[in-house]
């Protein structure tokens, strides 16, 4: 069976930069050993990258976290370094969630990423409700939080809502 690797936000800013984290920095190589063995193995991986306007203060969503990031076409919206693969699929998705999720043929997902509590527990749902027959994993320990406490509040959400927790 397919299996699909969906790599959110793997960006500098989320990981060393404006709104990077030690926990962000840390999972680096086993998010990286990860999509080794998606390719490996011939398995599809599809990147996302949070995507800002230079306008990004004056959005709804730079009003309640002033903290200019991920502007497009700057070194913090770019995937950090030794992640991305060639002819993979990368989504540039304006808000936390994409929306079009169901344009893929989605039914074996592990989900890795930043940040648990906010895009990859948005994304999560968005697939679980788009596909409510697909098999979702998200790999805890591929993914950080804003905090660790919100961390794990989002993964006690995630499988509430029947989506697979792994380590």
């Amino acid at each position: 069976m397919k299996k699909t690797l969906i790599v959110i936000d793997m960006q500098n800013d989320f990981i060393d930069m404006a709104l990077g984290t030690p926990e962000a920095v840390a999972i680096v190589p086993k998010v990286k050993a990860k999509i080794d063995e998606y390719i490996k193995a011939g398995n599809e991986i599809i990147y996302t990258r949070d995507t800002h306007a230079e306008n990004y203060l004056e959005t709804p969503e730079g009003k309640k976290l002033p903290v200019p990031h991920c502007i497009k076409g700057t070194r913090g919206w770019e995937i950090a370094d030794g992640l991305y693969r060639d002819g993979c699929k990368i989504i540039d998705k304006p808000t936390f969630g994409w929306m079009h999720w169901n344009e893929e043929k989605l039914r074996n997902v592990e989900i890795v990423g930043l940040c648990t509590d906010i895009c990859v527990v948005t994304n999560a749902l968005i697939i679980k409700t788009q596909f409510p027959e697909a098999n979702i994993t998200v790999i805890a320990d591929c993914c950080a939080g804003v905090t660790p406490e919100t961390h794990d509040a989002a993964l006690k959400t995630m499988a509430m809502c029947q989506i697979n927790i792994t380590e």
